[in-house]
């Protein structure tokens, strides 16, 4: 092996990526301590002059602790640091603007003489403005945490980029947004309203607004986080279990009547019902203030999965509130057919144990490998690169 090669070998093993960094790092630090890179350097400056300074030994020490320092401490650009402010500071503003467009008040004319089309052009403009900001802020951003749901939000976006054609909003090949007045003013402000309706949990503006809530979050200074975070692993845990229960076949095992018909104990199937609701809530209660990613990104996915299931739910008697909470209704659970509750609780339950697993696995254990889940659920190296590349 040529000198210029094992010079070459020596920093690529100090560029070398995040998966084996901390390994190649250990070992860089102890070939330089062991006194083999210095050995290295002395015979690659011995090629071109017969005798090398023991100040010229000291000075190529100097470089390769000062690089595997920037290697430990990793500085910060000015961009990156104004990037970070500005999606922490956009993002509460853009869910402003958000829950403008989810008033009933904005799609009605005023006393003062205000035109409701007017007052929709308005936020519409200011949504399409802040939304921008948001995402070209995300983009630099190296607050994983929350990029991730960025890019959740825009994907969902892109997903409705024909119905947002309608009211006047282009998606750019860039993610970012344009808005076009008249478009809008000819489609009426009916489909704005349709679109942006916050009593359905699927529309689109209540969508984004789910994304940026789950961005946004931050824990509290009174907060009691291991206090949370116990609760919520607790919650999660039993939530699992009711879930795995109501999918179970021990729990529909038919009983006999006083008549001797035998029948689904219904008491017992209810009960079970309403200890999944109760700890479905104080799951999302405790741990939706967690900064733990692989905790946001499971109670996204539980989120999108009973969105996904409202119909069959209703049916049942499972209703969703605008906060995300669940309720159900005794009378229409109880005359419902068991064994299409039990059906649907294969699926849907058995999916929601998964997650609720997740869920206790990340409070509990605290995993640094959490902050790699985005909010799809799905494992990745979080970055702005990254983040630029999933749009």
């Amino acid at each position: 092996m040529s000198m210029n090669q094992g010079i070459s070998q020596m920093f690529q093993g100090l560029s070398s990526g995040s998966g084996s960094g901390n390994t190649n790092f250990l070992a860089d630090y102890a070939s330089i301590k062991s006194g083999s890179y210095g050995r290295l350097m002395k015979a690659y400056y011995g090629s071109s002059s017969n005798s090398v300074s023991s100040g010229s030994t000291a000075k190529t020490n100097n470089v390769l602790e000062k690089i595997l320092e920037e290697r430990r401490n990793p500085k910060v650009s000015e961009d990156v640091k104004e990037a970070n402010a500005n999606l922490t500071a956009g993002i509460p503003t853009l869910k402003n603007t958000v829950s403008t467009l989810q008033n009933d008040n904005t799609y009605t004319d005023t006393q003062n003489g205000q035109n409701a089309t007017d007052k929709v052009a308005s936020a519409m403009k200011n949504f399409v403005s802040q939304y921008n900001d948001v995402v070209n802020a995300a983009k630099k951003s190296t607050m994983s945490n929350k990029t991730a749901y960025i890019a959740n939000m825009m994907n969902t976006t892109k997903a409705n980029a024909d119905k947002l054609s309608e009211i006047g909003v282009t998606v750019n090949a860039n993610g970012t947004l344009q808005f076009n007045e008249a478009t809008m003013k000819s489609a009426g402000i009916s489909k704005v309203k349709e679109m942006f309706n916050s009593k359905d949990p699927m529309s689109y503006g209540s969508t984004v607004m789910s994304r940026l809530q789950f961005a946004g979050i931050t824990i509290g200074a009174t907060d009691s986080k291991d206090d949370k975070d116990n609760t919520a692993g607790s919650s999660a845990a039993s939530l699992k279990a009711d879930s795995q229960a109501l999918a179970s076949d021990k729990l529909y095992e038919k009983v006999k009547d006083k008549d001797g018909k035998e029948t689904y104990d219904i008491a017992k199937i209810f009960s079970t019902a309403k200890s999944f609701v109760s700890n479905y809530n104080a799951m999302f209660d405790a741990a939706e203030s967690s900064t733990n990613s692989g905790v946001l990104a499971n109670l996204a996915n539980i989120r999108e999965k009973t969105t996904q299931n409202a119909d069959a739910l209703k049916q049942f008697g499972f209703s969703v509130d605008e906060k995300g909470r669940m309720k159900l209704d005794e009378d229409t659970f109880k005359k419902s057919d068991m064994s299409k509750v039990q059906k649907f609780f294969k699926d849907y339950g058995s999916s929601i144990a998964t997650n609720a697993s997740l869920v206790d696995y990340y409070t509990t254990t605290k995993a640094n490998a959490a902050s790699g889940y985005t909010a799809s659920g799905a494992y990745s190296v979080q970055g702005s690169s990254r983040f630029a590349d999933s749009i």
